[in-house]
C-alpha cells in the first residue's frame, strides 16, 4: 500500500507539470509568434512481484506480475504548426508562410531563431539596421546583419515574397536592392531549445539549420509584408485540456487518501 503512495504523487507532480504548461500557453495566447506546448508523459519503471514460473500445482505460468511505480514528464515539445496571419500597420512586419524561421544574433554572438517578425530599422554606425523589438541584428540569407546606408528611407522599403527587400525605382516600381532576410529550416524544429517564448537555439536534436536560399531540397517559405503571425494555442483546446489535467490530478489525490485511510484500518487491526 506504501507503493500506491508515491506512485500516486508522482502522477499529481506529473499533472502539475501538465498544468504549468498549459498556463504557459494560455498566457500566450496573444504572443507573436508563439508556438504551443504539449507535456508528454512516460512510465517509470516496473517492479517485478512474481517472476514467469510455475505454480504450487506445477503448472506453466505464461506470464509473471508487475506493478507499475508511477509516471514523469519525458519532455515538453513545441508543436510548430502556422499561426493565423494579422494585420499590422507596421511597414517592418512580416509573417512566415511556412516552415521557416527568421535569424538573428543574440547579444553573446550566437545565432538563434524566431518566428516572430515584428521587427523595425533601428540606427547603425554605416546606416540604419533591421532589429527585432529587443534591438537585436536580423540576419540576412548569408548570415550577416541586414545594414542598410541612409540613402535609402525606410518607410519605402518592403520586400517580395521570396524576402528580397525592395526599393522604388524612378518609376515607383519596387526593385530588389541585393538583400534578402535569411530564413531557415530545421529538419526536427521540435528539438530547439527554447530561448524564450519565440526564440529558440540550435541544438543536436535538431540539427544543423537549413538556408532556404542555398538549398534546394527544402520547400521554400514565402514572406508577407504587413502581417504578423499569431500565437498558434488554440484556446478551446487548451481549456479541454486543463479540464483533464485538473481531473487526472484530483483521482490522483484521491488514490493518495484513499491508501492514507486503508493504512488508517490497518494499523486499528491490533485493537
Amino acid at each position: 500500500m506504501v507503493r500506491s503512495l508515491w506512485t500516486a504523487a508522482t502522477g499529481m507532480i506529473s499533472q502539475q507539470t501538465n498544468v504549468d504548461t498549459i498556463a504557459n500557453n494560455l498566457a500566450n495566447v496573444n504572443t507573436t509568434g508563439y508556438k504551443s506546448e504539449v507535456a508528454e508523459f512516460k512510465s517509470l519503471l516496473y517492479q517485478t512481484i512474481q517472476t514467469k514460473t510455475t505454480t504450487a500445482n506445477g503448472e506453466n505460468k505464461p506470464v509473471g506480475a508487475q506493478v507499475g511505480l508511477g509516471v514523469r514528464n519525458s519532455a515538453i515539445t513545441s508543436i510548430f504548426k502556422q499561426g493565423s496571419m494579422l494585420a499590422s500597420e507596421s511597414n517592418t512586419a512580416f509573417a512566415i508562410q511556412g516552415d521557416g524561421l527568421f535569424a538573428v544574433r543574440g547579444q553573446d554572438g550566437q545565432t538563434y531563431y524566431t518566428r516572430n517578425g515584428n521587427f523595425l530599422f533601428t540606427t547603425a554606425t554605416n546606416g540604419m539596421m533591421l532589429a527585432t523589438s529587443d534591438g537585436l541584428p536580423v540576419l540576412s540569407s548569408q548570415g550577416n546583419p541586414i545594414i542598410l546606408n541612409n540613402n535609402y528611407v525606410a518607410s519605402r522599403i518592403g520586400i517580395n515574397s521570396r524576402g528580397e527587400l525592395t526599393y522604388p525605382d524612378a518609376n515607383n516600381n519596387p526593385q530588389p536592392i541585393g538583400v534578402t532576410i535569411g530564413l531557415y529550416q530545421f529538419t526536427n524544429p521540435s528539438g530547439l531549445e527554447k530561448i524564450d517564448s519565440t526564440m529558440f537555439a540550435a541544438t543536436a536534436a535538431s540539427g544543423a539549420a537549413i538556408n532556404e536560399a542555398t538549398n534546394n531540397n527544402v520547400v521554400r517559405s514565402n514572406l508577407l509584408q504587413g502581417y504578423l503571425e499569431g500565437s498558434s494555442v488554440q484556446v478551446a483546446d487548451e481549456m479541454v485540456n486543463l479540464i483533464v489535467a485538473q481531473r487526472a490530478y484530483e483521482m490522483n489525490s484521491r488514490a493518495i487518501t484513499t491508501t492514507d485511510e486503508m493504512l488508517q484500518q490497518a494499523n486499528q487491526l491490533k485493537r
